[in-house]
């Protein structure tokens, strides 16, 4: 029912009849009608972050680890300037966010006026799409219209710039009205190209199955969909960085992650396979490696919801625009309905490969009785956490990789990363995100200690809103990438690679009203992680490692995936006979 309202009113009404239970923000003087509306209202809550790049990346958080989009509201000019980093995040990621920012009033829009930005023209190249709302009378209808761009399709964020007069002048609310978008992207797949994947499925001989984030953002109907046909074929599967937890990693077909940082029996099976197919990834160049070198001899089939993913990066043999769960429940009709057919004596000798792959055991690494190294504290980590209600956040390094290579996903929406921008300062808002989205959950973000603290002011949101986050910090007061990097492909000259001047994460985490943990010893990990998760409030976990330590495996800028680095792992003649380098 139609009824005459503020512009301010029109945006928390619109959000209320949008399910809208929570949003992140930080107020204005272009959004203070706004505010003063959400101070009349019980319904949606709003969490009060210190930097507009954590209100986003929290809303990221969120919206991972729920399947609901995230909502941010920040002010005019430098509120919007600094979400960018977060739009752009979360649109390389696919994330649905939808953000409203303020603007000065239309009539001033282009004097240089206060606080004034072109929003619209800076946000243009980083959200699925954005508008300037000059009309209060459409302000309504562009909020529903909002929502359904950001959740549709390929998920993404989409920015809503509202001036002050606009807020502050009475128009007409629309309530939203179901299939009025002219975006109505395809979701069911074309069968010929089905029923194609199919019968390449029924006579493959060395198969694998290569998920993203695009299975995850289908819903938990594509994740179980994926999990029988993996089961049902016994096909191996692997997966980009933001597609673990789709399918478990204690699956018995389960290769791990692979790609620049990825496991060895993994990056192996892609360059090795004859049908690779692709289902909901979009061939980031941090999976890829070297082009002409990519999983040389398959037949290549794509399933993606964007259609311009298709044939973007890598010539697809066989592509299916749509959604996955559609597809995958076609894919499962077409194949059980031929007879669920598969080639079974070459894949069980596919299989055998695939464990010779395994036995190499690329993750080992070289222990110490007397420096906690790195992996070690992830080990010990997802020992003592495995069996919990948990969320893990990252952010952005060495940490992370070891992260996705040492913690195991057994479901989606529980691994929250920043996957295609990288960005630094991203766990900790993202964890108080997921913590708001899951209060009786343990969440940890693990994290490097120059990562950290690009957002380590967002330790006073966990304080105020007493969200028991744990930051577990692998301290080895470096940036640790950047001078592996310079290692291995720099000479050895570790230019700007540390910092002389941390903090005390102790002290750091007591004047943010947190509990410190430090930790030096290997003998003691785990009785600190267990003080971490025995503490019912936030914490920062200062675990120092060794310093030097190198990420492995790890394929080299523009060598293809069979020329992986393997650092300390073992079976040389495995290795080298397949190819890979040991250092």
């Amino acid at each position: 029912m139609t009824r005459e309202m503020t512009g301010a009113k029109m945006i928390v009404q619109a959000l209320r009849d949008q399910g809208v239970d929570t949003v992140f923000g930080y107020p204005g003087g272009a959004v203070l009608p706004i505010y003063d509306e959400i101070f009349l209202q019980n319904d949606i809550r709003h969490i009060l972050v210190r930097h507009e790049q954590g209100a986003v990346h929290a809303a990221e958080g969120y919206a991972r680890s729920t399947g609901k989009p995230g909502v941010v509201i920040v002010t005019s000019g430098p509120g919007a300037t600094n979400a960018v980093t977060g739009l752009t995040d979360a649109l390389l990621d696919s994330i649905p966010l939808v953000v409203l920012t303020g603007q000065v009033p239309t009539f001033m829009i282009g004097s240089d006026a206060f606080q004034e930005a072109d929003t619209v023209g800076i946000t243009r190249p980083c959200t699925k799409h954005n508008w300037l709302v000059k009309d209060t009378d459409k302000l309504s209808s562009t909020i529903h219209e909002g929502f359904h761009v950001a959740t549709s399709g390929r998920p993404g964020p989409v920015l809503i710039d509202v001036p002050k007069d606009v807020q502050f002048a009475t128009g007409t609310y629309q309530p939203p009205k179901p299939s009025a978008s002219h975006y109505q992207p395809i979701v069911k797949g074309d069968m010929e190209e089905i029923t194609e994947l199919v019968a390449a499925i029924e006579t493959a001989k060395r198969p694998v199955f290569y998920t993203g984030g695009g299975v995850i953002n289908s819903g938990p109907a594509a994740s179980q969909l994926l999990r029988e046909l993996v089961e049902a074929t016994g096909f191996p599967i692997t997966s980009t960085l933001m597609g673990l937890g789709a399918y478990p990693a204690s699956g018995k077909q389960w290769l791990g992650m692979l790609g620049m940082h990825g496991l060895y029996e993994a990056n192996m099976a892609m360059h090795g396979c004859d049908l690779m197919i692709n289902i909901g990834a979009r061939f980031d160049d941090r999976i890829t490696g070297r082009i002409d070198a990519f999983s040389p001899k398959s037949i290549k089939a794509h399933i993606d919801i964007d259609p311009s993913s298709i044939n973007k990066v890598i010539k697809t043999d066989i592509p299916i625009v749509g959604d996955v769960a559609h597809v995958l429940e076609d894919i499962l009709k077409v194949w059980k309905s031929r007879g669920r057919k598969v080639n079974h004596e070459a894949i069980a000798k596919w299989q055998g490969q695939v464990e010779e792959w395994r036995s190499v055991k690329c993750l080992t690494y070289a222990t110490s009785e007397t420096t906690i190294k790195p992996q070690y504290a992830l080990e010990r980590l997802e020992a003592l956490t495995k069996d919990r209600n948990r969320y893990i956040t990252t952010e952005v390094g060495q940490h992370q990789m070891w992260a996705a290579q040492f913690l195991g996903f057994e479901d989606p929406n529980r691994w929250m990363t920043s996957g295609g921008l990288g960005t630094m300062g991203y766990g900790t808002p993202a964890s108080i995100g997921v913590q708001i989205a899951h209060p009786d959950a343990l969440v940890i973000n693990v994290a490097g200690e120059a990562s950290w603290l690009m957002n380590m002011q967002e330790m006073g949101t966990a304080t105020q809103y007493n969200l028991p986050v744990k930051q577990f910090i692998l301290n080895n007061e470096r940036l640790g990438m950047v001078r592996q990097w310079q290692e291995l492909l720099h000479g050895e000259r570790y230019s700007q690679s540390w910092s002389e001047a941390l903090p005390d994460f102790v002290k750091l985490a007591e004047a943010f009203g947190a509990k410190g943990i430090l930790c030096t010893d290997p003998k003691d990990l785990d009785d600190a992680i267990m003080e971490m998760l025995d503490y019912d409030g936030p914490v920062i976990f200062d675990c120092l490692v060794e310093k030097h330590e190198n990420c492995f495996p790890m394929i080299p800028s523009g060598k293809a995936h069979n020329e992986m680095l393997l650092g300390q792992a073992e079976t040389q003649g495995v290795i080298q006979s397949s190819g890979a380098v040991l250092v």
